[in-house]
């Protein structure tokens, strides 16, 4: 084995990847206060071909030079929306007739392996605060929670390891992209 090159690996222009075919996914960002989880977030978005970002609350907005430093210019590639409220961004979403999903331990909540992926829907995936999670309205405007399973002492994964796992796990379910 040989690690590839830069030039050998298929990298898309951010033109060719605004015209591509995305994923049916926006990930909502409830009230996510660092900057850097916000460009790791669109750094994972921008690998897996997601369609959106909606950026909610005091989540910062882009351009800013902290996201950049961990987005790399993901967010010239990946299109994105600011909502004062996660609410705003739900109502937004519910009217495009989007699945919305909160990634939350909660209640009642499904573990992300035993979700069942429609590929045939549209889903927004809501990633909380860092301290307080998804907000409780949020959680209860959903129409699925899904809770990535943890075995450890700390029951607590940061947004952006969160983020990447659950975009993996969707990406799996949709073969037509």
């Amino acid at each position: 084995m040989r690690k590839l090159r830069i030039d050998e690996i298929d990298r898309k222009t951010v033109e060719v990847f605004k015209k591509a075919q995305k994923i049916p996914i926006i990930i909502v960002l409830d009230n996510v206060r660092s900057l850097n989880n916000i460009g790791s977030a669109f750094r994972t978005a921008d690998a897996f071909l997601i369609e959106a970002i909606y950026l909610c609350g005091f989540t910062a907005c882009p351009p800013h030079k902290d996201i950049h430093k961990t987005a790399l210019g993901a967010t010239e590639s990946v299109d994105w929306k600011y909502f004062k409220t996660t609410m705003d961004a739900l109502d937004d979403l519910k009217q495009k007739r989007f699945t919305i999903v909160s990634v939350e331990q909660a209640k009642g909540s499904v573990f992300l392996e035993k979700f069942e992926i429609k590929d045939e829907l549209k889903y927004a995936l809501i990633f909380g605060n860092e301290v307080k999670g998804v907000e409780q309205t949020a959680i209860d405007d959903s129409d699925y929670c899904v809770e990535i399973p943890q075995l450890g002492t700390k029951h607590s994964l940061n947004i952006s390891v969160s983020v990447g796992i659950v975009l993996w796990e969707f990406f799996k379910s949709f073969k037509g992209i």
